[in-house]
Formats: structure tokens, sequence, C-alpha cells
């Protein structure tokens, strides 16, 4: 419920507008916990939507546990599993209020390894376990797990995003850059994947990672060429660093000056574009510092 004099955000939606942003919001994965159970309290949901109440109710369900309303959670629970009583989905639901809020968690890890054991396609499960473990900073445990459920469900995107941070934490750069081309693999024209498997090649500093992460910026900004800032960054602070690298040839060094070059102007381009007169004085400060020698 809105606190007191703070402007009520509900105001105006109707019943359809209700169905259609929670609709919404699990299609996005998008919690937004206190908005939604905001709507479940003002709307009385639960007498009208039918059949379609109980994916609603699972997403009030996880809205309470967010926002620990424990009134909320035991209502939800009880309506689910006088529902579906024999149902693994609400047993992992339960499982979550009973234990894991409660900070049970050896206990919930038991729970889903047995569940697991008689249904091993939910995915869920191995996912309640990992979340587990990372919210206990149980890193390395973490991505043994997660290594283990990618080897399961090698299409799971969010998977291969989570075991690439996770990775980046450890700062075990290689095995991170290794998820990246997974997900590069399976989403070639994304270019967010492109540009931080570029990062993490940067990260590792070698002149074939310097070259590889200079290819992957340009993909980037191939892939995506409006005002993407963080490419033209990458490839100037690439070619920068490859045209002074002890290796370089004489002819690499002026190719990659050159392309440094070109990056800077293109990104002092964009910010006069929008008009930021103030950021490019300050990036010209910030370039003049990392002046190219030759």
């Amino acid at each position: 419920m809105p606190r007191e004099n703070e402007e009520d955000w509900t105001a105006g939606l109707d019943r359809k507008d209700v169905k259609d942003l929670l609709t919404k919001w699990r299609d996005e994965n998008v919690r937004n916990s206190q908005k939604v159970r905001d709507l479940w309290l003002r709307f009385d949901l639960d007498r009208y939507l039918g059949d379609e109440k109980w994916p609603v109710l699972e997403q009030v369900f996880l809205a309470a546990m967010d926002l620990q309303d424990a009134s909320l959670v035991k209502e939800c629970i009880t309506k689910l599993d006088a529902q579906f009583p024999n149902s693994s989905r609400v047993r992992r639901l339960k499982t979550m209020a009973r234990l894991e809020v409660r900070e049970r968690f050896d206990e919930a890890i038991k729970v889903y390894d047995e569940m697991i054991k008689n249904d091993e396609s939910n995915a869920v499960l191995y996912k309640r376990k990992v979340a587990i473990l990372i919210a206990n900073k149980k890193i390395p445990e973490a991505i043994k797990e997660l290594v283990e459920y990618l080897k399961k469900f090698m299409n799971d995107h969010e998977g291969w995003l989570e075991l690439g941070e996770l990775y980046i934490q450890e700062q075990e750069y290689t095995k991170a850059a290794f998820c990246y081309e997974e997900l590069i693999l399976t989403n070639p024209h994304n270019h967010l994947y492109h540009e931080k498997f570029a990062e993490i090649q940067y990260t590792i500093n070698s002149s074939e990672s310097l070259e590889l992460a200079r290819t992957y910026f340009a993909q980037a900004l191939k892939l995506n060429p409006n005002n993407n800032m963080r490419a033209l960054f990458g490839i100037y602070l690439t070619a920068n660093n490859l045209s002074s690298h002890p290796k370089a040839t004489s002819q690499k060094k002026k190719d990659n000056q050159r392309l440094a070059a070109w990056a800077l102007a293109a990104i002092n381009k964009a910010y006069r574009d929008q008009d930021q007169s103030e950021l490019v004085g300050s990036l010209d400060s910030l370039m003049a510092n990392m002046q190219i020698v030759n």
C-alpha cells in the first residue's frame, strides 16, 4: 500500500490494465515486488481472474518473499497448496517459504536434491540451489553447480550469463570468455555479448587477447552503430595499447594509430552531436593524457 502522502500510482488503472501489467512483468522476468503486491491488495485479483490467478498468485508469492511479507506468503502458499496438493512446483515454493526465508539453507538444498532425483528435467530446482550458494557467497560451489546444470541445459542463456559473471568475480577470465563465446554462438547478433567478450579479452591483456578485443569491439559497433560509446571507447583503448605493444610491427603500429584516431574522432563527434560541450572538454582533457606516441 502507498505510504501516507505518497501518490497512488495505481490510480486510473482498470482490471484489464492490471492483468496486462502482471503478464508483461512475468514475460519479461521482472519482479517489481512492491507494485505486484499493491495491485494484488487493491484490485482483489483473487476473485475475478479465474484460472488465470494461479500464475499471478505465484508472482505475488515471490513479491511477498522479496518484501518479507510473512502473512501474504502464507496466504499464497495455502491457496496454491490447496489447488495443487501434489505439485513439485508448489513444493519448491514451500521450501523457499519455510526453509530459505529462515536461512535454513542446508536443509533447503537437501530438499531440492531429493526433488531433482524425481524430476531431473526441472531447471528451476537447479537454479534455486545455485541461488542459495551465491547468496551465501559460496562462489566456487555455485560455479560447480552451474557447470553441471549447463551440461544438462546448454541453451539456457541466463545460466551462461550467470556463470560468466561468477568467473569474472573469481578473476578466471579465460573461463568467463568461454561462457560469452557460447552466448555469441547462439546469439550472434547481440552486440552486448560481443562487447562483454571484448572487455574480458582486454582485461586478459596479452597481444593475442587485445587483437581479439579490438575485433569484437568492432563487431559490436557494426551490430549497433548508433552512439555505441562503449564499443568506440573499447576500440580506442585496444588500438591505443596495440600501437605501443613491444611485439607490434611498424605497420601494425601505424594501423592501430589510425584506428585509435578514428575512434577518438567518432567519440568526440558523438558527444558534440548530443550538444554536451562540457563533456567534450572533459573528454579532450582525458584523451590528451593518453596520446599515442609515434
